[in-house]
Order: C-alpha cells, then structure tokens, then sequence
C-alpha cells in the first residue's frame, strides 16, 4: 500500500512526512512517498494534501500552475474513491469557495465556504495559533479513540464554514464561538489542525486514516 502525501510547494513537508512514517510503520500501512508526480499521485492507495498559506496562493498552485498533478489528485479521489486527507489549508481547499482576499472556486468536495474568523471575544487575536481541545459532534473512524477533549495544533487565521443543515463537520473547537476543525464526506476528510504537530492524539488520527477502509 502506498500513502502519498502532495508537495505542491505549499508547506514544509518534512515533519508530516516523518509522523507519516513512523504510524505507517506502526500500523504495518506501507509506503509512504511525499511527491509532486501526477503519476505517484495515480498509483497512490491514499491521498495526502497539506497546505499552509493563503488559499487563492495555494489553490493556484496546485490547480492552475501544476493542471497535471490536480487532475491526477481529482481522479484519485473522485472517480478511484482513494481515502483523502487535507490538512490545514487542505482542508480548506476541500470546499466550495474560499474568501481569503478575493471569492477563489476550491475542490467542491465539501458543502461550505471558508472565511476569516470572527471571534466574539475581541480578547481573542487572529490567526488561531497553538493548542486547543476540539469537541467531536459525530463518530468517523478517523476520530476512533478520539474524544471530546482531546488537544491538537491550530494555526490559521480562515475556517471553513459549513453549510447549515449539513452533517459534514465532525469536530468544531471554541474559539470566541464554534471553528470548524474535522470535516468528512465519503472517502475525503479534513483537518484544521496539523496532525503530524499534535503528538499522541495527532498520530492517532494519522494512524486510524491509514486503517480506514472507506
């Protein structure tokens, strides 16, 4: 099997890599490559997107800059069904429009839009920055040992904000009013926060996606 983690030049990948590894050995889940070949992407058992930046800056760089590697990333997950992680602005790029400085199209995979956060507690600055306990709103297997209370690494000033009556935030965190941290539809689930900086709870979640069977 082999896990593939997308450099798009959105990121420092090393320390991704690295927790990726190690719960791939853990787990007996194989291979795991971090590349930017369309033709890794297409062989890959699982998709991995990270993403730090700007969304309008990532979303170019992956759709418009590298068109080869995003087609290859659309048929893994859309029409092969891979499991697909995005993490941080990943995730973000998982919904259908990003309004970081202009109105940008992302993937479509998940029924929300991303916006600046707006806390209620003007004591509260942006971005988002270290640690904080989500609370889980719905079971997935990518959360299985996970619970409310559990402590992960945000940093980010933009989240996604899912449409109402949708069941596809499966985890918020408080931060002057419910941010969005887990979402997940069909064979695709995101992250707000950085798994692979999140130490125990962080692997777990690494590791429960390389056993998840979709």
């Amino acid at each position: 099997m082999l896990t593939v983690l997308i450099d798009y030049d959105s990121g420092n990948l090393h320390s991704a890599e690295k927790a990726f590894q190690r719960m791939a050995r853990e787990t007996g889940a194989g291979a795991v490559l971090v590349s930017s070949r369309p033709e890794d992407v297409a062989r890959a058992d699982r998709v991995v997107l990270p993403g730090d930046g700007a969304f309008p800056a990532c979303r170019r760089a992956l759709m418009q800059d590298r068109a080869a590697l995003h087609q290859a990333l659309v048929e893994a997950v859309e029409v092969r069904a891979r499991p697909f992680l995005g993490i941080c602005v990943g995730m973000q790029l998982m919904a259908r429009t990003g309004h970081e400085y202009e109105a940008t199209p992302g993937l479509g995979w998940i029924d929300g839009e991303v916006h600046r956060i707006d806390p209620a507690d003007p004591r509260l600055k942006v971005p988002h920055m270290g640690w904080n306990d989500v609370t889980v709103e719905r079971a997935h297997p990518v959360l299985d040992g996970i619970g409310t209370g559990a402590h992960f690494y945000f940093v980010h000033s933009y989240q996604m904000v899912v449409d109402a009556g949708s069941d596809e935030r499966l985890a918020a965190v408080d931060y002057g009013g419910p941010v969005t941290a887990v979402v997940a539809r069909g064979t695709c689930v995101g992250t707000q926060f950085h798994p692979e900086k999140s130490q125990a709870d962080g692997l777990r979640l690494i590791a429960n996606f390389l056993r998840w069977r979709p």
